[in-house]
């Protein structure tokens, strides 16, 4: 199966391989259409180009769900993170498998918030603030009535399934980048007016996305499991888990004053994980795609710092040699869990699929996966 979509066209890519990786990349190929339409390979922004050379749909995590949840294919082989491939898992269906190249491919943002630490927190906060638990009420979703004051679990894409599994329990929603003002437009509607959102895992997201709603930072106190919350939890709106991407943090106020110093009339783009500071200084903010779409949208000659991962930077850069394209880092080194996806690693799980294998399959408990579902349909009926 092949989605040709503007935004993913091989094209665009200068990839100059040596003569063992064209062997591999050549084999591949043959792979692929020996598999033919059973065969669905999925490449996150951040994979490098001999990856994204063979994907057959280039996206960000959003919209890589939705071609998952979309898909007849027999074989959906995911470039990118467990945390990715166990959500493909749970919006296919028993006879499709989803594999992931590289089992140890992981993400340290989504290590950073377990079941056990966010169950404790939200006992701990649920006392704290005197909010209800929307499990105890009949219908977890249902809008707030007035009065009503719950607090609703948000988290982030970049989550385990259990961590899924929980919020679609209580109510909750899982976001990404593209769509997380809605998310938590979704579930504030749920809370009511003096309820609350617990965000995790990722504080920067919330902070960003809450603040360009309109809402203080005093009223979004960040919550670090053993320690607590920094700030008050009554009274509060979003209460943000102190978990961070290790890739967007390095992204500062000086990098961008050092760049437009350079060059006055230079634009800035960079991701909503980076530190509230960063995205206050840049001229636009937002997911990979969004991302991809400004730059895209820029006039020939533009001057364009780019603050996100680096194998996506330069892919622009090659997409758009009319423009000047770099990073806002230039010391940043690539996603290092998305490095772990390897052309090597690729070719091997299509060999073992030809083979009549199913290598390396990631399976998302029954247990887990009712609640995971309904949070991740929730967020799918996001559109913004």
């Amino acid at each position: 199966m092949t989605v040709s979509l503007p935004m993913c066209s091989v094209d665009f890519m200068d990839t100059t391989l040596s003569t063992e990786e064209q062997a591999i990349a050549d084999r591949i190929e043959e792979l692929k259409a020996q598999l033919g339409e059973d065969l669905l390979i999925l490449g996150h922004h951040y994979q490098r180009d001999s990856i994204v050379m063979h994907a057959d749909f280039l996206g960000d995590s959003f919209m890589l769900s939705q071609m998952a949840a979309e898909s007849k294919a027999k074989y959906i082989v995911f470039c990118g993170v467990h945390f990715m491939a166990e959500s493909a898992d749970i919006l296919t269906t028993d006879e499709q498998h989803v594999i992931l190249p590289n089992l140890r491919a992981g993400c340290s943002m989504a290590d950073m918030a377990t079941l056990g630490e966010v169950e404790v927190a939200w006992k701990n906060i649920l006392e704290q603030s005197g909010l209800k638990d929307p499990i105890d009420r009949p219908d977890p979703v249902a809008l707030a009535d007035e009065g009503d004051s719950y607090l609703v679990p948000v988290t982030y894409m970049n989550s385990s399934a259990d961590l899924k599994d929980f919020v679609g329990r209580h109510g909750g929603i899982v976001c990404t980048s593209t769509n997380a003002s809605g998310a938590l437009q979704w579930a504030f509607d749920r809370a009511g007016v003096n309820g609350s959102v617990l965000f995790f895992p990722d504080q920067h997201l919330g902070r960003n996305t809450g603040s360009a709603m309109g809402i203080d930072v005093s009223l979004m106190p960040t919550w670090t499991p053993g320690i607590g919350a920094m700030g008050e939890v009554e009274g509060s709106r979003i209460i943000l888990w102190h978990g961070f991407c290790s890739v967007h943090k390095r992204f500062t106020v000086e990098q961008i004053e050092a760049f437009r110093a350079r060059e006055p009339e230079g634009i800035v783009v960079v991701h909503p994980e980076c530190p509230k500071e960063t995205v206050d200084v840049s001229d636009a903010n937002g997911s990979t795609q969004y991302i991809r779409n400004f730059v895209q949208q820029q006039e020939p000659g533009a001057r364009i710092a780019v603050g996100t991962e680096i194998n996506m930077v330069a892919r622009l850069a090659q997409e758009h040699p009319d423009k000047h394209i770099e990073c806002l880092d230039e010391e940043i080194c690539p996603c290092s869990t998305m490095y772990m996806i390897h052309p090597a690693y690729l070719m091997d799980v299509l060999e073992r699929i030809v083979d009549g294998e199913v290598p390396n399959a990631i399976k998302v408990p029954e247990s887990i996966q009712t609640g995971s579902l309904w949070a991740l349909e929730r967020m799918l009926s996001i559109k913004k």
